[in-house]
This record gives structure tokens, sequence and C-alpha cells, in this order.
């Protein structure tokens, strides 16, 4: 008895340091989001006070859920139409007990970032819709495998949506409406409306109309190079054994 009394203070303490180290690192999280994001409508500094390190003191953080709201713990980050501006927030891989993050409707811009999965390993939701992000879709995403939702609506996004997609078995929701993207739609998320995919001049394939077509008039002048360059080299050895057979044969050792 004495020994399993020994045992539930050792567990009792270690969970409550762990608790403490956790809560630590969610406030770390938290200050370099603030630093990182810019706020021109102030929306953020008056709640975002870090002076008041009471018990829970973040979950009262404008946008900020906790899982308990007495314990420093982010579970979601909510900061949708706040008027947002620039890159993708810094320090999220603090939050490390984050499941959801959401962006929308402000003024990000810039890349998404390739080690995302570092940055947000946790998340079963994800929502950049409505904001200027650019370039490609990082393939990081791809093993995001908690994800039920991903709305990356309405940006500037380019390239193709990365055939690795079909890794995310659990999305229940995705768009990728109003952007630039090209090239056919991974098979997993055929399952989708094709309202969910306009407004890509260059995506093709179910839901949509097929690209068989547009790839092959892609492919065909690599192709035709190709065949050109065989040709070509085919002639060579051609012409170079018969020039080889007449040296030797008129001029033997």
């Amino acid at each position: 008895m004495a020994d399993d009394t020994k045992f539930l203070r050792l567990f009792l303490l270690l969970s409550s340091s762990l608790l403490c180290f956790g809560s630590e690192h969610d406030i770390q999280c938290l200050k370099s989001v603030q630093q990182s994001v810019i706020d021109p409508n102030g929306v953020l500094k008056p709640s975002w006070n870090f002076e008041n390190a009471t018990s829970g003191f973040i979950c009262r953080f404008t946008g900020v859920e906790c899982w308990q709201p007495d314990e420093n713990r982010v579970l979601s980050l909510r900061l949708g139409n706040l008027g947002l501006e620039g890159s993708f927030p810094k320090g999220l891989q603090n939050c490390s007990s984050m499941t959801g993050l959401d962006l929308s409707n402000n003024n990000f811009s810039g890349q998404i970032p390739s080690d995302i999965l570092q940055q947000v390993q946790q998340l079963t939701f994800l929502d950049l819709s409505y904001n200027s992000f650019s370039g490609s879709i990082p393939e990081s995403m791809s093993n995001m495998t908690y994800l039920n939702l991903l709305n990356l609506e309405h940006n500037q996004l380019s390239g193709q949506i990365p055939p690795q997609f079909d890794l995310l078995t659990r999305l229940t929701t995705f768009n990728v409406a109003e952007n630039l993207l090209s090239g056919p739609v991974p098979t997993s998320l055929q399952k989708f409306s094709a309202s969910n995919f306009a407004g890509n001049q260059g995506l093709c394939d179910a839901p949509l109309d097929e690209c068989s077509a547009s790839l092959a008039f892609t492919i065909r002048p690599v192709q035709i190079r190709l065949q050109r360059l065989s040709d070509q080299s085919n002639i060579r050895a051609a012409v170079g054994f018969i020039v080889w057979f007449v040296v030797a044969f008129y001029f033997p050792q």
C-alpha cells in the first residue's frame, strides 16, 4: 500500500510538471503568433495580455479555445475575420495540443510553409480560405492525416493539388475553389462537389471535365522530341557502322 501511495504521488507530480511545461510552451506559442502577425485594427492587443499569468488566462484571449478553462493548453485558434495581415503565423509548433486553426477572411499572404506538418501536426481542421496565400500547396500536407476539414478557397495558390492527397482519407470537407491550380484532381478528392474546385481554369478530371486531351497536348511535343532524338541516334549509329565497315573492308590491318 505504501508503494502504491508513493507511485500515485510520483505520478501526480510528473503529471502536474508536464502540464506546466506544456502550458509554458502554449504561452510562448501565442506570444510568437502575436509578434509575427500584423494587427492593423488592434483586435488582439486588448485581450492578449501576457502579464496576467493566472491559471487559464490565455483561454480568455480573443480567438483562443482551451482544452479546459483553467488550463493553459490551446485546443484551437479561431482568428478568422479579424483583419490580420502578414505571412503564415510563426511559433505554432509550441501549441502542441492544438487541433484546429482558422485564419480565414484575413489578409495573410506569402507561401504556406513547406514544413507545415512539423508546425501543426495534430490538426483536424485547417481553414486558410479568403486570404492571399500564393505558391504551391505543400506536399507535406498529405501527411496531416487527422484532417477532417481543409479549406484553401479563394487564395492565389498555383501548381497541382499534390497527388499524395489521396492519403487524406478522413477528409469530409475540402475546398480549393478560386485559385490558380492546374492538373488532375487526385482520385480520393473526386467525391467532392465540382463547386469545391471551381475557378481554377487548369484543373480537370472528375468532378470536372476530363483532362486527358489537355495532358496529351502537353505530353505530345515531349514525345515527338524524344522520338526525334531516338531517330537521330539510330541514324548516327547506322552511319557509324557503315563507315566502320567500309574502313575495315578497304583498309584491312
